[in-house]
């Protein structure tokens, strides 16, 4: 898998294509805070989409529960397919 990825989201009848990075998801996490969570989600969305979609994404953004749904959508579908398991530590005393 390489590190940038190209993911496209269909909204209604139109598709939008994104170049995700590495380093502009750590952008996002890295500004998200209690207070700020649209405005990075909004960034991460316009500055990632390809050109050509960017006037027909914007209207779509106005709208402050999409534009979350939309990048918790890109996110998840960027993260790779890893399972994860957490190892309980054991009941039985130490000898």
């Amino acid at each position: 898998m390489t590190d940038k990825r190209d993911i496209t989201l269909s909204i209604g009848d139109t598709d939008f294509t994104f170049t995700l990075a590495p380093a502009d998801v750590t952008k996002y996490f890295n500004a998200v805070t209690p207070n700020n969570k649209v405005a990075p989600s909004n960034n991460l969305l316009t500055n990632t989409v390809i050109a050509e979609h960017l006037g027909a994404l914007r209207p779509l953004l106005r709208n402050p529960v999409l534009t979350m749904q939309l990048a918790g959508t890109l996110l998840e579908e960027y993260a790779p397919d890893v399972e994860i398991v957490v190892k309980k530590p054991s009941t039985a005393p130490s000898v």
